[in-house]
């Protein structure tokens, strides 16, 4: 298992438009990291394809995945073709950057909007997505995110309903939380779909008890990002069970704390590191 380091995890530099997705890889080439997940949301397309594959290759690192941003669960039909238009564009963006992994939502609830009502959008979205990236060789995985996909139930439920082997799972260790599921339970219903993973950590906390952005549960549960191996998820755990499964793919760490984005950044990936040597 190889170490990248997602983009998302330094996205206030990405914001400011500080950094482009060249600088962003040649931070990573100063830490322990393997390789990078870029994000079609900070990608320029008329300049980002020949500097990231010169960053990349000054700094000897891979792009572990491409992530889509996509939102399937959209009433208007015209921006649920943008949507798909988004991932089969980050499976070209893969493709011709090494990578055999795109990240990929389902959707998330809007007022008025049922899940009954969004999965039909949902299915037939990714029906087309996926066909287009069994043919490039991609798999696609979808991350357990939001209320529409957000619990391993869900995840596998949608795999199931596109029927199609292009189509996997993004297992995220830290949203699990988020919907009240522990991610060692769902470690177990997923395994089998696991094509990509998402490294992170929650901490459960008094309300108010830490300044910056926290994250709110389904019941009520209030959580701080913090660097892997320093929160409530029984990392170890999920990455024995990987280990166990023969899982050979990346592992993309997703810092989502309070800290200065770089400096738990590079903190995040020498943990993991750690933690990869105890599994």
């Amino acid at each position: 298992m190889n170490i990248a380091l997602s983009v998302w995890s330094c996205h206030q530099n990405m914001y400011d438009r500080a950094w482009s997705n060249a600088d962003f890889i040649d931070f990573v080439g100063t830490t322990k990291a393997d390789g990078v997940e870029l994000l079609s949301m900070f990608w320029n397309t008329d300049t980002d394809l020949p500097q990231v594959e010169a960053a990349l290759q000054r700094n000897g690192l891979k792009l572990a995945c491409f992530g889509a941003c996509n939102n399937l669960a959209e009433r208007d039909e015209l921006k649920r073709r943008a949507q798909v238009q988004d991932i089969l564009t980050s499976v070209d963006m893969a493709d011709r950057l090494g990578a055999k992994a795109v990240r990929i939502f389902s959707g998330d609830r809007s007022e008025g909007l049922t899940f009954d009502e969004a999965k039909v959008w949902i299915i037939a979205g990714l029906k087309e997505a996926a066909a287009y990236a069994e043919k490039k060789g991609i798999a696609l995985c979808l991350e357990n995110h939001g209320h529409f996909a957000g619990k391993a139930s869900q995840v596998a439920d949608i795999i199931r309903e596109v029927g199609s082997p292009a189509l996997r799972s993004t297992f995220d260790t830290g949203n699990f939380l988020l919907v009240d599921e522990n991610p060692s339970t769902a470690i177990g219903q997923l395994l089998p779909l696991v094509s990509h993973v998402h490294l992170k950590d929650f901490k459960h906390i008094a309300a108010g008890a830490e300044q910056g952005r926290t994250y709110t549960s389904l019941s009520g549960a209030v959580y701080a990002g913090k660097a892997p191996g320093e929160g409530d998820v029984d990392l170890p755990f999920i990455l024995s069970q990987l280990k166990g499964a023969g899982y050979e793919g990346w592992l993309a760490v997703e810092y989502e704390g309070n800290e200065d984005q770089q400096t738990a950044s590079a903190r995040s990936i020498e943990n993991l590191r750690s933690l990869l040597q105890q599994a």
